[in-house]
């Protein structure tokens, strides 16, 4: 059964923190250097690491955090959705939840917002794992074609089923059928009087993207002193040269792909996405 544990983040935001496990037997429970602290991507929630974080469970505290304006934290009307709020609630909740030292687990965004963290405050950080996001500026046409591929949603949609139907395989956006794809999304969609409708706003979305999406982030990356493994799904959105130079940035980066992943890397291949994070942490994590 999934805990929920009420964490106040920059500013007072209400931000919702999750255990999918217990702690593993024989701890205090407090968190300290076995402490995990999940973050999801853009659009994304806890809900989506509950596997990963039932693993994790048996060696670590493992906590995953709803980011402001997702899944069950609050979606301040005026924000601010900057990287400068994502990093101060992600510090809130490490602090409050008396994780630190943390090993932080990010995807995309998620894993933008950890690096930041561990860049500005290395003594709360013990280990990092990015997955799945670029270093590179990623343009200022995304803002445009995100708008114009929200606006293609067919919401509401009637059913779950038609949720992960459309996300994945009848999305204009996508070059071939992706099932885990639709898995993802119907993470994020809640039932309302007229169907099922995303849990975020999507304005929102478009806002929080923009205060990364212009900027490059490798000075942030040079900075972070800790153990760090960088991972890419073959056919993701992190290349294969730019993940590596990443690797080769950061102080003490290592370098994971997983075979027949996309994107989401921990809904494509769970298995495999387990094989490299636990490699990574027996090693970053010594008993």
């Amino acid at each position: 059964m999934a805990r929920r544990i009420d964490v106040r983040g920059s500013g007072g935001v209400r931000l919702a923190a999750w255990e999918f496990a217990d702690p593993p037997k024989g701890g205090d429970g407090a968190g300290g250097p076995g402490a995990v602290l999940l973050l999801h991507g853009l659009m994304g929630r806890a809900a989506h690491w509950a596997e990963t974080a039932r693993w994790l469970s048996t060696r670590h505290r493992a906590v995953a955090l709803d980011m402001r304006g997702h899944g069950r934290s609050e979606r301040p009307v005026d924000g601010p959705f900057t990287r400068e709020a994502y990093v101060a609630d992600v510090q809130a909740a490490v602090e409050r939840l008396g994780l630190a030292p943390v090993t932080l687990i990010g995807h995309a965004m998620g894993a933008l917002t950890a690096w930041q963290l561990a860049a500005r405050r290395p003594d709360l950080v013990r280990a990092l794992v990015i997955c799945e996001m670029r270093a590179s500026a990623l343009g200022v046409a995304g803002r445009r074609e995100w708008g114009e591929w929200f606006k293609s949603w067919p919401v509401p949609f009637a059913t779950l089923a038609d949720v992960r139907k459309w996300f994945g395989e009848d999305d204009p956006a996508l070059e071939r059928p992706k099932p885990a794809r639709g898995d993802f999304y119907a993470e994020v969609m809640a039932e309302r009087s007229d169907g099922w409708r995303p849990v975020f706003s999507r304005r929102q979305m478009l806002i929080a993207r923009e205060t990364y999406a212009r900027d490059a982030h490798w000075e942030d990356l040079a900075l972070v002193q800790c153990p760090t493994l960088v991972v890419r799904g073959l056919d993701g959105e992190l290349g294969r040269a730019e993940a590596h130079e990443m690797v080769r940035v950061l102080p003490r980066g290592v370098y994971a792909e997983v075979h027949d992943a996309g994107h989401f890397v921990h809904y494509d291949q769970p298995d495999a996405w387990r094989r490299v994070v636990e490699r990574f942490l027996e090693t970053a994590l010594p008993a």
